[in-house]
């Protein structure tokens, strides 16, 4: 699995949550909400430090991941982030 975030997306990212070189952004599994990959649970986003990364990329010198313990929401897809510029917010693809 691995995490692709477009240049607009990461714009969006910086801008919205006040991200810097060397900053961190978790993506995480929250119980409830709608997901097209499991029921009952949907996609988080916090900006806080790495446990244990699962997996990880940089963008901008800010790096995104997912802990070990988060990859089973995945279940084998790929996370696409894009951003919706009718809704000015990010666009989550799971491919």
């Amino acid at each position: 699995m691995k995490i692709q975030l477009t240049d607009r997306a990461a714009d969006w990212f910086e801008s919205e949550m006040h991200l810097h070189t060397d900053d961190y952004v978790r993506f995480y599994v929250r119980y409830g909400g709608s997901s097209p990959v499991q029921q009952g649970f949907s996609l988080g986003v916090n900006k806080e430090e790495p446990m244990d990364p699962g997996v990880e990329m940089n963008k901008n010198g800010i790096t995104y991941f997912i802990e070990a313990r988060d990859i089973w929401y995945f279940d084998g897809h790929d996370l696409v982030v894009d951003y919706n510029e009718k809704q000015d917010e990010p666009n989550y693809q799971y491919q």
